[in-house]
């Protein structure tokens, strides 16, 4: 829990940083020294010219740190589904690794996509041996509980993530 606190953390810090820096970089013309202006033919420009890249060089700066911190929001929301309800009404489709003798309370399932959840009711699939059955994990309607089932059955088994 602390774990998934500390990367929520972290990521509102590096977005809050991302879009300050977007905003706080220097016109171009200071952040090269005059030698690399020069050599790279930048000083021919007309005072126009030089806004008009600077302003380029901003939008693009700010539009690949937007897409930057979207790919970083959604990699830690992924990362933490289970954990926190981020929103997403998604359900969780992978398969469980290895053999499957049935749900039982206390159980735990490894998900090929390497999270991990462990049954916390008493629903029961008695007599069922598969191996690498597909899975769906779906999130409750209401509040952070979420359920597993397998495909080609009807029993579902309420887990938490512990992985």
């Amino acid at each position: 829990m602390a774990l998934v606190r500390s990367r929520a953390v972290a990521l509102a810090v590096a977005l809050a940083c991302t879009a300050l820096a977007a905003h706080a970089a220097p016109p171009i013309e200071q952040q090269m020294s005059p030698e690399e202006f020069k050599a790279a033919g930048l000083d021919k420009l007309s005072a126009d010219e030089l806004v008009r890249l600077n302003t380029w060089l901003g939008r693009t700066i700010e539009t690949e740190n937007a897409k930057a911190a979207a790919t970083a929001k959604k990699r830690v929301e992924d990362e933490n589904r289970g954990f926190f309800n981020f929103g997403s009404m998604d359900p969780i489709r992978s398969s469980i690794t290895g053999e499957f003798r049935g749900f039982g309370m206390g159980r735990s399932y490894t998900l090929q996509n390497g999270q991990v959840w462990r049954q916390v009711d008493d629903a029961s699939l008695a007599g069922v041996r598969l191996t690498d059955p597909e899975v769906t994990v779906s999130p409750s309607v209401i509040g952070n509980a979420w359920y597993i089932s397998v495909k080609g059955y009807a029993t579902r088994a309420k887990v938490t993530r512990v992985k």
